[in-house]
């Protein structure tokens, strides 16, 4: 898995590359804790390139879902494709954060 961050100037955008699948969780986690600390402002997760994701993963979205709310922010999720997608309708979280194509 791989985690590219571009610093703009209202957030961050976060390319995720690859499979978040339970074994890059925490590296995963550790790449996207700089947007934790900006996550008063938009947060992108681009996951054009992102072709699995386990609970583990999920966790890491909910968790910058929290902090952006806690701080004002938003999350945006770009780009799932339709496997991603069903999990996040089975689960939840397609009403919990901002999806854009």
């Amino acid at each position: 898995m791989e985690v590219i961050i571009n610093n703009e100037a209202h957030g961050c955008e976060a390319k995720l590359i690859g499979r978040l699948d339970t074994a890059a969780s925490q590296e995963v986690s550790d790449a996207l804790q700089p947007l934790m600390d900006k996550a008063g402002g938009t947060l992108v997760l681009d996951c054009h390139e992102m072709t699995y994701i386990a609970s583990s993963g999920l966790r890491i979205f909910l968790n910058l879902r929290k902090a952006a709310a806690l701080k004002g922010g938003k999350v945006i999720v770009r780009g799932i494709n339709s496997d991603i997608r069903n999990v996040f309708m089975m689960t939840g979280f397609l009403n919990l954060f901002q999806i854009e194509d």
